[in-house]
């Protein structure tokens, strides 16, 4: 199985229960299959998500640290080109599809790399639906 590019937000549905569902499930067997690529600022992205979660009482304090090992198992390719790209092609993705600079990095290396894209976020979705990238949740 191929790999494809997975945002933070599916990363997230695989170690917070209530924000799982059947379909971020079969994207953890697949990862752990084909892999994952990601931009650099992925892991920060994840491990933030986590720790707020813990500040608010959706994990247990200290399980931020145990669900990270989530992704032990599955091999991480992190992108090494999206730092010359951000101030040109990440920030004209950006600007034209009305995204957050983290979210055009997502679409701009599913799309430079014809990788499939996992996302739970509409407006990113709804951006590589107009760019042709295909979206493994839908």
């Amino acid at each position: 199985m191929t790999a494809f590019v997975l945002d933070a937000s599916v990363a997230v549905a695989w170690c917070i229960d209530d924000e799982a569902s059947a379909h971020t499930d079969a994207l953890l067997v697949r990862a752990g299959d084909g892999g994952i690529v990601v931009p650099p600022h992925w892991h920060l992205e994840v491990l933030n998500v986590l720790l707020m979660a813990e500040k608010r009482g959706r994990l247990q304090n200290g399980a931020a640290a145990i669900r990270l090992q989530t992704f032990a198992k599955i091999q991480i390719a992190v992108d090494d080109e999206m730092a010359a790209l951000a101030w040109t092609r990440v920030r004209e993705i950006a600007q034209g599809q009305n995204l957050t600079a983290y979210d055009a990095a997502y679409l701009e290396l599913a799309s430079r790399n014809i990788l499939p894209l996992a996302t739970l976020d509409r407006a990113l979705a709804d951006a590589a639906r107009r760019a042709g990238v295909e979206l493994l949740l839908d």
